[in-house]
C-alpha cells in the first residue's frame, strides 16, 4: 500500500514527469485532495480507519451515563441515549452537514462532549443534556479527537492536530466559558529511529483519566517502530512524570482505561491474534490476559461506573455490521443494545429503492444517497462507506456510499434528497433528486441503462486483482459478503491478497480456498500479496501449494530486517507453485534516479530477469506516472501486461474505493475460470480501468496479439468508448508517443460518454500500439485521482525494426545503479551470503539494460 497523501502532493509533479518521458502531459486529479489533508502523517487509510471515527449505520463509540444503566452512543452520525434492555434509542444531536461521535458523558450525567466533522476539520462540542443546546469548544479547523472529562469535570483531555499537523495529547480546564489554559500535555519529539508506517514524530493517542484525575492512560510512540505504540501513564500536572505502563503492539485502537477501583487497565489488542479482543493488565504492567475470545472484534470499550459492566462495539453479527455490546464482567453474560426504534429529532421517512438492469431484471448496485440535511443515508444493516478525498469546490464532505440489494429501504429525513445509482462500467449513472415527504413512504424504480462495448471488441469477464477482504477495519466481512459487494459493482472475480497487517495476517484461513462455481455470483480466490517496503509490493495469484512465509522483509528495526529475500527469490518460489506474479501499486510519481532521495523499486530488475507475470498499471498509484514506466519497458521489448486492482481493504468505513474500482477487463470468451482468466492476463488479451470502457482493433486483431507491419500500407483501425462519466482525451499510443487523438468535442452524451471511429494509420516502424483514455482533473463519480483506462498493446513486428530505445535502457541503468547502492547501505542483512545474492542478482540484471544501452 502506498500513502494516498502523497500520492495527492505530488499529482502534478508526476504530471510534469510525464511532459519529459512521454510527450504527453495531464494534471492529475485537480481539485481532488485528501480527506481531512492537516493530518501529516503517512499511510492515512490506516490512521483514518482505525483510529479516527467514521460513519457507520449501526454504533462506533460510547459512554455509560452515570447510572450505569444508559448508554450515550455515536450511530449514523448522531448521538443517541438508550437504556440497556430497552428497544428506543432517542436521538441527542442532529447537525446540518456534520456527523458527531466519541461521546464522553460527564459523572454528574449534565453533559456530554463529543467530536464533531464537518468536511473540514474535528471539533470538540459539548451538549448540555438538560437543555439539549451544544456548543463548539475548539475552533481553527484541526482534528481534534477522543474527548475525555475529567472525573470532577473541571478538565478535558483530548488528542488534536493543532499546530503540527501530529496526534498530540492536549488538557484544558472546562468551565461556562469554554475552555481555558489549553495546552500540549508532552510536546513535540521526534524518535531517533525510522518509521515505515509511522510518523518520524510521535504521537500521543487515546487517553483516560485515573480516578482520581491526576493521571492519564493513553498509547505513545516515542522509539517503537513497530505498532502505534505502547501504554503509558503520565501526571498531568507534572508531564515529567511519565511511565511506560505495558510494552504492546497495538494498532491505533488500544484506548486503555483503569477500572474505577484504579487497579485494573482494560485494552483492546490484537496481540498476536487475528482479531482485536478485549485485554487485561495493571497499572504495574502485569502479563496481559484476554477477557474475550472469537473471530470477531471487540473495541472502544468503557467500564461502567462501578465496574460492574463493560461495553463494547463489536461486528460479531450475521451481517457484520458494527454493534453496541453490553458484558458483565464477572461471568461475561452478554447482551445487545439494540435500536428497533428512533425517536428522531426532525421528520424523517422511508425510501425504498428497487434497481433494475435493462433486461427487467433486479439487480444489486453501489448506491449514495445525500439527504435534505446534506448528511449521508444508508439501511440500518448495510455498510456505510466513505471516499478517501474530494473536490472541496464541487463537494462539502466525501462521498458515502453502500450496496443495494434490491430491494432496499432507509429511513432519511424529509425533503430533497439525492440519489445516485452505480452498477459497474457497463451502465449508465443514474441520478434524480427526490422530493420525499414526512411520514410516507416513497418507493422508487431505478431502471438502469446499459452501454456495452460491441462484442466484436472482446467477450469480457471484469477482475480485481487486489483486494483486502478483511484488514482491521469495522466490519467482519467473509467469502459471501465479498461476493455481494462484487456483484453490486458488476464484478466477476476478485482475488483477494491475504497479507499481514503488522503481526497479524487476518485472512489467513481462507488461504488456497475458492468459491462454488454458482455463475450468478462472482468469483473470489484467496491469493497473497507479499510485502516489503523496501523492493515494492508483489500479487501472488493462484498459488497451488503453500502460503508464503515470512510475508514481508526489510522491516527495519525487527528480527525480519534484513532485504533478503527480495522480490526475485520470492517470485521464483511463487512460480515454482504455479503462481502468477505481479508488482502492485507501483509508482506515485516516475521515479527520478538522478533526484530520488533513495530508489530500491526492483520492478526492473525483476522485469528483465523474466520475473514478473503482469503490472498494475491502474491501481493505488499514479496510473499516468506507471504507465510512463512501463511505456519504457514496452518500448525495449517486454511483453509485460496490464493488470489492474483496487487494493480496497473491504471491510473497511473509510474505503480507499469500492471493490472492483480498478478492474482489468480480460477476453475470455465470457468464461468465468481462473485458470482462463489467467491465461488471458498473462497474454495481454484485455484492457484496464477504472470507468471507461475500451475497444481496440487493429487490422482485425486485438491486444495481445502480434501484427506484421506493411509498410507499403496503412493500418486499419476500429475504437471504441463507452463510459458512465464524460472523457476528455482519448489516443493511439505508438511505442510511447500519441499518434492519433480523437476529437471528443460536442455533443457529451454522444461524443464523451459513447464513441465509436475507424480509420487508417500509416505505421511503418514495429513496437507497440495501444488505446488509452484519461482526463485532466478528477471527477466525482470515480472514486480515485482520475479516470483513466488502457489498453493493453497490440505487437508490431516490422522489417524497419523499432524505434532507439537505448534511452530507455540508459533509464534503466541508472535507475538499478540506485538500486544496488541502497541494497549494498544496507548494514542489516543476516549474513554476508545474503547480501552478496542479493547485489549479483541486481548486477546482472544491470547488465541486461547496459547491453541494450550499448545497442548489443
Amino acid at each position: 500500500m502506498r500513502s494516498r497523501r502523497r500520492r495527492h502532493r505530488h499529482a502534478v509533479l508526476a504530471a510534469t514527469l510525464l511532459l519529459a518521458v512521454t510527450g504527453v502531459i495531464g494534471v492529475a486529479a485537480a481539485g481532488r485532495e485528501p480527506v481531512l489533508k492537516q493530518v501529516d502523517l503517512p499511510h492515512s487509510y490506516y490512521w483514518r480507519e482505525l483510529y479516527l471515527p467514521q460513519l457507520t449505520t449501526g454504533p462506533s463509540s460510547l459512554s455509560f451515563m452515570p447510572d450505569g444503566e444508559t448508554l450515550v452512543y455515536s450511530m449514523g452520525g448522531s448521538l443517541w441515549r438508550q437504556r440497556i434492555g430497552s428497544d428506543e434509542a432517542i436521538e441527542l444531536t442532529h447537525a446540518k452537514g456534520a456527523y458527531d461521535y466519541q461521546p464522553d458523558v460527564a459523572r454528574d450525567g449534565r453533559s456530554v462532549v463529543f467530536t464533531r466533522y464537518d468536511g473540514t476539520g474535528m471539533e470538540l462540542w459539548q451538549l448540555d443534556l438538560g437543555k439539549g443546546r451544544a456548543r463548539a469548544l475548539t475552533h481553527g479547523g484541526a482534528v481534534n479527537v477522543e474527548p475525555r472529562l475529567s472525573p470532577d469535570g473541571k478538565r478535558i483531555a483530548w488528542v488534536s492536530t493543532q499546530g503540527t499537523g501530529h496526534f498530540n495529547l492536549f488538557v484544558a480546564e472546562l468551565g461556562a466559558e469554554g475552555l481555558r489554559n489549553a495546552r500540549l500535555l508532552l510536546g513535540e519529539r521526534r524518535s531517533t529511529i525510522d518509521r515505515y508506517y509511522y510518523s518520524p514524530f510521535d504521537h500521543a493517542i487515546n487517553p483516560s483519566w485515573s480516578p482520581d484525575g491526576q493521571s492519564l492512560l493513553y498509547v505513545g510512540n516515542p522509539e517503537v517502530a513497530w505498532g502505534s505504540g505502547d501504554l503509558w501513564t503520565v501526571r498531568v500536572d507534572d508531564p515529567t512524570q511519565r511511565r511506560k505502563v505495558l510494552a504492546e503492539e497495538t494498532s491505533w485502537s488500544a484506548r486503555p482505561e483503569l477500572a474505577p477501583d484504579g487497579k485494573r487497565v482494560l485494552f483492546g489488542s490484537y496481540h498476536g491474534r487475528r482479531t482485536q479482543q478485549l485485554w487485561l493488565t495493571t497499572l504495574q504492567g502485569a502479563a496481559p490476559l484476554p477477557l474475550t475470545f472469537g473471530d470477531s472484534e471487540r473495541r472502544n470499550a468503557r467500564w461502567s461506573p462501578d465496574g460492574k459492566r463493560i461495553a463494547y462495539i463489536g461486528n460479531a453479527g450475521a451481517d457484520g455490521n458494527t454493534s453496541l455490546m453490553v458484558m458483565e464482567t464477572v461471568g461475561g453474560a452478554s447482551q445487545p443494545v439494540q435500536a428497533k426504534t428512533h425517536r428522531t429529532l426532525q421528520p424523517t421517512t422511508q425510501l425504498t429503492l428497487d434497481i433494475f438492469d435493462e433486461s427487467g431484471q433486479r439487480v444489486p448496485a453501489r448506491v449514495s444517497v445525500l439527504a435534505s440535511d446534506a448528511r449521508a443515508y444508508a439501511p440500518a444493516d448495510a455498510w456505510m462507506h466513505a471516499d478517501d478525498g474530494f473536490d472541496r469546490a464541487r463537494q462539502a464532505t466525501e462521498t458515502h456510499y453502500f450496496h443495494c440489494a434490491s430491494p432496499c429501504s432507509l429511513e432519511v429525513p424529509a425533503g430533497a434528497t439525492d440519489v445516485t445509482v452505480q452498477h459497474g462500467f457497463a451502465h449508465a449513472l443514474w441520478q434524480q433528486r427526490l422530493q420525499l415527504a414526512a411520514h410516507k413512504s416513497t418507493p422508487v424504480r431505478v431502471m438502469l441503462e446499459a452501454q456495452p462495448l460491441p462484442r466484436e471488441f472482446g467477450d469480457w469477464i471484469g477482475a480485481d486483482l487486489h483486494v483486502h477482504m478483511n484488514y482491521g477495519g469495522h466490519y467482519r466481512n467473509a467469502p459471501a459478503q465479498l461476493a455481494r459487494q462484487a456483484q453490486a459493482e458488476d464484478l466477476d472475480f476478485v482475488e483477494n491478497l491475504i497479507v499481514n497487517k503488522e503481526e497479524r495476517i487476518p485472512d489467513i484461513a481462507y488461504f488456497g480456498t475458492r468459491t462454488s462455481d454458482d455463475p450468478d455470483r462472482p468469483r473470489i480466490a484467496h491469493a497473497q500479496e507479499y510485502h516489503t517496503s523496501f523492493w515494492g509490493h508483489l500479487g501472488l495469484l493462484h498459488l497451488r501449494d503453500h502460503y508464503l512465509t515470512p510475508d514481508f522483509s526489510a522491516y527495519r528495526h525487527t528480527a525480519m530486517a534484513s532485504p533478503f529475500p527480495h522480490n526475485g527469490v520470492i517470485a521464483d518460489l511463487a512460480h515454482a507453485q504455479q503462481g502468477v506474479v505481479g508488482y502492485v501499486h507501483p509508482f506515485d510519481t516516475v521515479p527520478d534516479p538522478a533526484r530520488d532521495a533513495v530508489l530500491s523499486h526492483q520492478l526492473p530488475a525483476d522485469v528483465a530477469q523474466g520475473k514478473v507475470d503482469y503490472i498494475e498499471v491502474v491501481g493505488f498509484a499514479d496510473h499516468q506516472a506507471t504507465a510512463a514506466v512501463w511505456y519504457r519497458l514496452l518500448n525495449l521489448g517486454f511483453h509485460l501486461p496490464a493488470g489492474a486492482g483496487t487494493d480496497a481493504m473491504a471491510n473497511y468505513a473509510s474505503l480507499r474505493g469500492p471493490v472492483g474500482m480498478n478492474r482489468v477487463f480480460l477476453d475470455t470468451g465470457g468464461r468465468l475460470d481462473e485458470a482462463v482468466m489467467l491465461d488471458a492476463l498473462n497474454a495481454g488479451r484485455g484492457f484496464v480501468s477504472n470507468g471507461p470502457l475500451l475497444g481496440l482493433l487493429l487490422d482485425g486483431q486485438k491486444p495481445g496479439a502480434t501484427l506484421r507491419v506493411d509498410t507499403a500500407r496503412k493500418l486499419h483501425y476500429r475504437v471504441a468508448l463507452r463510459s458512465p462519466v464524460a472523457v476528455d482525451h482519448l489516443e493511439l499510443v505508438h511505442n510511447g508517443q500519441v499518434v492519433k487523438r480523437f476529437d471528443l468535442t460536442g455533443d457529451a452524451t454522444n461524443n464523451h460518454h459513447r464513441f465509436d471511429a475507424e480509420g487508417d494509420l500509416a505505421v511503418t516502424q514495429g513496437g507497440w500500439l495501444l488505446l488509452r483514455a484519461w482526463n485532466d482533473g478528477a471527477d466525482p463519480q470515480i472514486l480515485d485521482l482520475y479516470p483513466y483506462a488502457t489498453t493493453n498493446p497490440v505487437w508490431l513486428e516490422s522489417s524497419a525494426g523499432v524505434p532507439d530505445a537505448r534511452g530507455d535502457a540508459a533509464y534503466f541503468v541508472a535507475w538499478l545503479d540506485r538500486v544496488i547502492e541502497a541494497a549494498d547501505a544496507r548494514d542489516d542483512y543476516n549474513d554476508a551470503a545474503e547480501k552478496r545474492a542479493t547485489l549479483d542478482y541486481l548486477q546482472g540484471a544491470r547488465a541486461i539494460y547496459q547491453r541494450r544501452a550499448e545497442g548489443k
